[in-house]
């Protein structure tokens, strides 16, 4: 004789377990939605200040000028991006890559001017890459660019990815004339770098970048004495 109680209660347990998986399940993917749009929130509004923060300091006369005050938050919103490619959607980091990379640009131009207008020491290096998938190197010059910024706080990188849909990135990959066959790429002062180079060149022409500033600082003086 079939026991009708026992797979009742083996039918219940099942529908039992079934519902509180589906529960437990839509909890913490409901969790970590809003988790991850409280991340995206974040980032958009640093960028909003950080924006913020370069309108104003083009109003800044030189001796209101010091290193502390340009834009020292541009590091932590691009390692907030980097985490954002991991776990938000493409949509989402595609549209914040876009506003970082336009973000760059302009701390690229003022700082350049300001270090021009104020004589203040500085290096310039804009740097394009892709994915690891098609750029086998440039995750190591990566490395190597974060090892010289943590050995020169005179030394600001700007990274773009080449493949950012983004009319002003296109305009310096055609400026520059990079092709997406020599990433990494690297734009040190006037000069164009392809492929991976080491700490040891690239810091060869940082220093020199840093001599020529000031021989120029001191004919500067001398022509004004």
């Amino acid at each position: 004789m079939i026991d009708w109680k026992k797979y009742l209660i083996v039918f219940m347990l099942t529908i039992g377990i079934f519902f509180t998986a589906s529960y437990i399940s839509n909890y913490f993917g409901d969790k970590k939605i809003n988790e991850i749009k409280s991340i995206q929130d974040k980032i958009a509004i640093n960028i909003l200040s950080s924006e913020t923060q370069f309108s104003l300091l083009q109003e800044l006369s030189c001796k209101n000028v010091s290193g502390s005050l340009l834009s020292g938050e541009l590091d932590e919103i691009g390692g907030k991006l980097e985490w954002g490619q991991e776990n938000l959607g493409a949509e989402e980091v595609a549209y914040l890559k876009q506003y970082y990379a336009l973000l760059q640009i302009k701390d690229y131009l003022l700082m350049k001017k300001i270090s021009t207008d104020c004589k203040i020491k500085s290096a310039f290096i804009l740097y394009f890459y892709t994915t690891a998938e098609n750029c086998s190197e440039c995750q190591r010059e990566s490395f190597v660019l974060s090892s010289l910024r943590g050995k020169y706080p005179e030394l600001r990188v700007y990274s773009f990815d080449y493949n950012t849909d983004l009319s002003a990135v296109k305009a310096m990959l055609q400026i520059y004339k990079i092709k997406d066959t020599e990433l990494p790429a690297l734009v040190v002062g006037e000069d164009l770098l392809t492929g991976f180079h080491s700490v040891e060149e690239l810091e060869t022409r940082i220093k020199e970048s840093f001599k020529i500033q000031e021989t120029k600082s001191t004919d500067s003086k001398q022509g004004s004495n």
